[in-house]
């Protein structure tokens, strides 16, 4: 919005020639985003706490201890999350800018998805909200309407292109299979940060740190002087999602003010759900989905431990882990709560810098 307002008085006023620029406008959505936060944050906890007697129902099979030091702790503060990404990104971002849309809509729809989840387990009083199937039906219907999005609205030799990293010009053409590839790419970040959020402050940090490094490949790939210093491919108009990034970090800053340990207010599926999809959505406008494996490895290897953990349970009987997602295996273990959760951003940040690494290695 202002994108569009300001530039235009820069002959009154020449400082307003900044919000041309996609650093600065970055900058003002990061901001943006960690005040709305931090203003709106004790009235959205104070009304969802009014709501929520009880708080979010623990799940009675995880650790014997999340009963007693997590109940009456109310959920859904994910839409705390939404409110500063997306007043942020409105204020800040190039409206016209197609690419912004398309992330806007898979954010709001699984953050839509989550929602419907976390209202379900508050009225039945029940760790258990959707049924997975049709919470991933859902998820892969909203994927495929994005890959078709982008396939639309990118240049004809991208659109239906996978690139791969540490290669040089070298990319995939997957045709229309790329519509499935992007439901899968869609649903499955969108699940895999739900998994991880299971204690205070772990799924929102490596979200913070996927974005970040987000918000600098968006800026590279649609920048055409730093592309090609690089021999990254180009997709015009993609920087623009690093404004999308960078208040998806100002939100995450000003949540994990009131998600640190011991947790006012829980994130719920309405926030992991909307950010995974977030994610997503950007690394298929971006052509980094690879990448976005690597940055966020640890999504992935919480997801893994629990599709290995179901699938030697139905085969063998038996468990490889003590509990899945990999987080609760730890607390099974013995390991503090703050360990497990500072040891896996520090696993997060190793895994960003090696994503990262790729955009030179080539």
């Amino acid at each position: 919005m202002l994108y569009e307002i300001l530039p235009r008085l820069a002959d009154y006023f020449s400082p307003f020639n900044l919000f041309r620029y996609l650093t600065f406008r970055s900058g003002g959505a990061l901001v943006t985003a960690l005040v709305i936060s931090f203003w709106m944050g004790p009235r959205i906890i104070a009304w969802l706490k009014s709501k929520q007697a009880e708080g979010q129902p623990i799940r009675t099979d995880g650790p014997a201890d999340h009963l007693v030091r997590k109940r009456g702790t109310p959920t859904m503060g994910g839409f705390l999350i939404l409110l500063a990404l997306i007043v942020s990104t409105l204020l800040w971002a190039d409206l016209a800018n197609r690419y912004v849309w398309v992330v806007l809509a898979v954010t709001v729809a699984c953050g839509g998805i989550g929602f419907i989840d976390d209202y379900e387990k508050l009225t039945k009083r029940s760790s258990r909200g959707l049924s997975s199937r049709m919470k991933f039906l859902l998820q892969l219907f909203i994927g495929g309407c994005a890959a078709i999005a982008v396939m639309w609205i990118s240049p004809n030799d991208l659109s239906a292109r996978l690139a791969v990293p540490f290669a040089k010009n070298f990319m995939i053409n997957l045709g229309w299979f790329f519509v499935p590839f992007g439901m899968l790419v869609v649903a499955g970040f969108s699940n895999a940060v739900n998994l991880t959020d299971g204690l205070d402050g772990l799924a929102i940090v490596p979200s913070m740190i996927a974005a970040g490094v987000f918000a600098l490949i968006a800026y590279l790939v649609g920048n055409l002087i730093f592309s090609n210093y690089l021999q990254i491919h180009h997709v015009p108009g993609a920087g623009e999602l690093g404004i999308f990034c960078a208040a998806m970090c100002g939100a995450g800053l000003g949540f994990l003010w009131f998600n640190a340990p011991p947790a006012m207010v829980f994130m719920g599926d309405t926030g992991s759900l909307a950010i995974g999809g977030a994610l997503g959505a950007i690394s298929l406008v971006t052509k980094h989905e690879l990448v976005l494996v690597i940055v966020g490895g640890l999504f992935v290897l919480e997801t893994v431990s629990v599709i290995v953990q179901v699938a030697s349970f139905k085969l063998t009987g038996r468990r490889v882990f003590m509990m899945a997602p990999l987080h609760h295996h730890f607390e099974k273990k013995g390991w503090q709560e703050p360990t497990i959760v500072i040891r896996f951003w520090i696993i997060a940040s190793i895994l960003a810098i090696g994503g990262l690494s790729t955009l030179k290695l080539r």
